[in-house]
Formats: structure tokens, C-alpha cells, sequence
């Protein structure tokens, strides 16, 4: 075929500006279609997270992920979530409270029948937030200005002493998790509430007030073995939630006392028995799903930190490609010695804590569903966002398939044992399956969080 080397023709001052007016036309057509998305994204809202061109999303602070620690995209929120999500909205009271009820009357289930208290209304408030809605904006913003007003009063109003937040006693998750639970909910759900709002000043300012005053009476709390067993049947799930508390607050810029932090994180190791690569069980009711998944949790940001140690020292060449997270691998990788020994530490309880969820006996708890059931798993799933990787991917099918087939026909989940509150059991449920959704909050490294060492 002969070629046309005929020079284009020069396109006259009305071409000129036909193509102008149909390059702007193509511009508006854009950006009225990025203006619909947003839209429509705003009613089903999704996190913001940090992507890395792997599609993927990898911590703010830290330059050179582990591609094989790298999350996916959020998944969406599946149909059977979003009738949990309307459940639990339609459950709140008039006061912007939710309740789990008495343990002297486990077989009430009607969300209305049930006296409001704090730690569960924090522990809901936590799952319409991590599932993507915040009290300025999208479908469930009113119920989450209405359960962060009934909490910020409730705590500003209590006294400054003791390690409570309300009068409220005898509730299914202070009977089964720890008497001062309601303070470790309220301050996660403080100090996850924070970054949305900072359009909000006044109303931020009021939050981190009470999360402080929540900090305090955590610290204050804690025993001299580092946990905060008060009661309970499976306090090993207080300390727990106690110490992710303590950890989001600092995470959020809070004073927090390090020696407090670092005594929890000590305590819920020496759970773990090294000749049998397991958890005790024996504070957590002789269930050794409890107690797993709560040494998981606490042992994630140390395993996040040694693994990306490990990495960056390949990078820089002082360790082969090879080489796995040891003490003497994180020596040479420029850590201290001791500081090395708490790391290396904490990824091998860590990674045997995962592979133990393979185990299906271990995995079904008590023998049958209870609140404590679906917090362990909540537990392990944060703690897989956290440390990432195909083991996050598998722990996340894993549950979306376990869950959505026990789920209720009204949209919620209840619990055959201690914790059967709905409420309660339908909130752990949504926060288990939305993890990934709060993976840059949990990610996150302050250089306190889990770092406390020096690389030389």
C-alpha cells in the first residue's frame, strides 16, 4: 500500500473551536461522571486508604511495604452485611444508646426490651464505622451522632476515680469479658471516631478530652502481671481489648503510658507456651480460641515491625532474600539485641497463632456461638489486617462463608452461650468482616506502637 505523505490540512478558526467546544463537552461528561460516583460513593461509603501500585494499600509511614504484606482494596460490604448494618441501626434507642442486656436474663432478645449501656454501644457504634459511615456523613450518620453524644455525656459526667464509666452492672459483656470492658470500648471507639472529625473541632476536642479520661482509667487499671483480669469468665479478652484501646489512643496522639503498654503486651506472651506452640488457655475459660486470638492481636504490630526490619535490611543488603525474622537476623539488620529478642518473639507466637486457625476444633470455641466466638474472630481478623499478606486473604473468605451462614433471617446474629445478646453478637460479626476497611488505622506505626526499640 502506498503511504500518504500529504501534510495534514491547517484546520481553520471554526474547526479550532468546534474541537475546543467538544474536548470541554468531553471534560464536563467527565467530571459530571466523577461527580455521580462520589455521589453514589457517599451512600455506600468505602475508606480512603493509602493504595500502592500494587493495588494494594500499605501503611502511610512506611516507604518500602513487603509486597507480600500488602492488603487488597477493601472488599464491599455484601447484601447480607448491609442487613445487619440496618438491623443494628433499627436496634438503637431513642437515647442513641444500644444494649446487650442482663446475663440474669440471657434469653431476652429483643434489642428494645434491654437496658442502654456504654460498652455496647461503643462496640456498635465501632461496626457502622468501620463498615465506612461517620457522624458527618452517609446513611447511618445520624445513628452515630446520636450513640457519640449518649457516650461523650455518659463518660464527661462520671466521676474522675475509679476504673468505671457508668453505674451500669451486670451487662452479658462485663459478666463474660471483664467487669471494666465498657471503658476499653468506649476508647476504641473514641479514638477511631477521631480522624473523621476534623470538620468538627469543638466536637473533636470533647472526644479527645474523654478518651483521655478513658486512657487514664485503663492505665490505672491494669495489674501488676500486665492484664486486666477483674472478673469476667474470659478476661483474657478485657485485657485485650484494653490494650488494642491503649494502642489506638496513642496512635491518635494521646499520652500514653509505654511501660503500661509494653507490660500487656508481655502478659498476653507469656500466655503462650512455646513446647506446644499455643496459647494457655486457662485465662480465657479454658477456651483456646480466646486466648489465640487475643496473643494474635497483641502481637501483630511487633510482627508488622520486625517483618518490615527484615525487608528493609534485604533491601539495603545485610540479609539475603532468603533469610526468615530471627534474633539474629534483626541484629544484623541493625536492632539491639534485647529489643531483637522481643521481636523475633513476637513473630513466632504470632505465626503460630495463624497457623493454629486452620485448626477447625480450635476455631469452634466453646463448641457452639457466643459473643465471645465472634470477638475472637474479630480479633484475628484486625490482627491479619495488620500483618497481612495471602494469610488475611484466606482468614477473610473464611469468614464471610462461616458467617453469612448462621446469620438470622432479621438480618442480625445471636450467640448460644454467654454473650447471646443480637446486638452485641451482630456488631462483633460486622467488625470481623470489615477489618480490611480500618487497615490504615491498624497499620499504623507511630514509632510507639509496637517500635518502642532502636535500629542501631
Amino acid at each position: 500500500m502506498q503511504k500518504d505523505h500529504r501534510k495534514p490540512a491547517r484546520r481553520t478558526s471554526h474547526q479550532i473551536n468546534r474541537l475546543r467546544a467538544s474536548a470541554l463537552a468531553t471534560l464536563g461528561t467527565l467530571l459530571l461522571g466523577a461527580s455521580i460516583t462520589s455521589f453514589f460513593d457517599n451512600q455506600n461509603p468505602t475508606p480512603t486508604p493509602h493504595h500502592t501500585p500494587h493495588g494494594g494499600i500499605a501503611p502511610r509511614n512506611n516507604p518500602t511495604p513487603n509486597p507480600g504484606d500488602i492488603i487488597d482494596p477493601p472488599r464491599a460490604i455484601d447484601p447480607f452485611m448491609q442487613k445487619g448494618l440496618r438491623w443494628l441501626a433499627d436496634a438503637q434507642h431513642k437515647d442513641g444508646g444500644w444494649g446487650a442486656g442482663s446475663y440474669a436474663k440471657q434469653d431476652q432478645r429483643d434489642p428494645h426490651a434491654v437496658t442502654v449501656d456504654p460498652g455496647t454501644t461503643a462496640f456498635t457504634a465501632m461496626a457502622l464505622l468501620r463498615a465506612g459511615y461517620n457522624p458527618l456523613k452517609g446513611e447511618y450518620s445520624e445513628n452515630l451522632r446520636r450513640a457519640l453524644d449518649y457516650l461523650l455525656t455518659t463518660v464527661e459526667t462520671y466521676k474522675e476515680d475509679g476504673p468505671r464509666i457508668s453505674d451500669v452492672t451486670g451487662t452479658q459483656p462485663q459478666r463474660k469479658l471483664g467487669e471494666f470492658v465498657d471503658v476499653s470500648l468506649c476508647a476504641q471507639f473514641f479514638g477511631r471516631v477521631l480522624p473523621t472529625l476534623a470538620d468538627a473541632p469543638t466536637l473533636k476536642a470533647r472526644v479527645e478530652k474523654a478518651l483521655d479520661k478513658c486512657v487514664r482509667k485503663i492505665e490505672n487499671s491494669q495489674k501488676e502481671d500486665g492484664s486486666w483480669n477483674h472478673g469476667g469468665w474470659a478476661p483474657v479478652l478485657q485485657s485485650s481489648m484494653a490494650n488494642n484501646a491503649l494502642e489506638i489512643a496513642q496512635e491518635n496522639g494521646r499520652a500514653v503510658n509505654d511501660s503500661v503498654l509494653e507490660r500487656s503486651r508481655e502478659y498476653q506472651k507469656g500466655n503462650y507456651d512455646a513446647s506446644t506452640k499455643s496459647y494457655r488457655a486457662d485465662a480465657g475459660a479454658g477456651v483456646e480460641l480466646y486466648a489465640n486470638s487475643s496473643g494474635q492481636r497483641a502481637a501483630a504490630k511487633e510482627t508488622k515491625r520486625a517483618k518490615d526490619i527484615v525487608v528493609a535490611a534485604k533491601q539495603q543488603g545485610k540479609l539475603r532474600d532468603e533469610d526468615d525474622v530471627t534474633t539474629e537476623n534483626l541484629v544484623k539488620a541493625g536492632v539491639s539485641p534485647k529489643e531483637a529478642s522481643k521481636l523475633a518473639r513476637a513473630f513466632d507466637q504470632n505465626r503460630a497463632a495463624v497457623e493454629k486457625l486452620d485448626d477447625e476444633q480450635m476455631l469452634s470455641g466453646f463448641g457452639n456461638n457466643g459473643g465471645e466466638e465472634f470477638l475472637s474472630y474479630m480479633l484475628s481478623s484486625e490482627s491479619l489486617v495488620v500483618t497481612g499478606g495471602e494469610d488475611w486473604r484466606k482468614w477473610n473468605d473464611k469468614m464471610h462463608t462461616r458467617l453469612e451462614k448462621i446469620q438470622n433471617g432479621d438480618g442480625s446474629w445471636s450467640g448460644h452461650h454467654c454473650i447471646t445478646s443480637p446486638v452485641f453478637c451482630t456488631a462483633a460479626v460486622i467488625l470481623c468482616l470489615t477489618a480490611d476497611r480500618d487497615a490504615e488505622m491498624l497499620r499504623l506505626t507511630s514509632g510507639k506502637g509496637g517500635t518502642t526499640g532502636t535500629v542501631q
